[in-house]
């Protein structure tokens, strides 16, 4: 029995899922000055990979994909760490 069909009887469980791009640590006088416009650098490159969490636990990483006008992820790999 593969490890997909043990758990089939989870399958209908909602998991909530987050699309991490990246985090910073900002003052309260920086987060009070932003505004409509504003642009916060972050240490990630464009292209790079993104992670994708279960909970708070990673899982995956993807990359950001485009569908007509809808924004995706696209899983380029699984979270081998235990």
């Amino acid at each position: 029995m593969t490890a997909a069909e043990e758990i089939a009887l989870c399958g209908d469980i909602p998991l909530d899922i987050s699309v991490e791009l990246d985090r910073k640590t900002m003052s309260i006088r920086d987060i009070l000055a932003l505004e409509s416009g504003s642009i916060v650098k972050m240490t990630r490159s464009a292209g790079e990979n993104i992670d994708l969490l279960v909970g708070k636990t990673l899982v995956a990483f993807g990359e950001i994909v485009i569908i007509e006008t809808t924004m995706g992820v696209r899983i380029t790999d699984f979270n081998s760490e235990d």
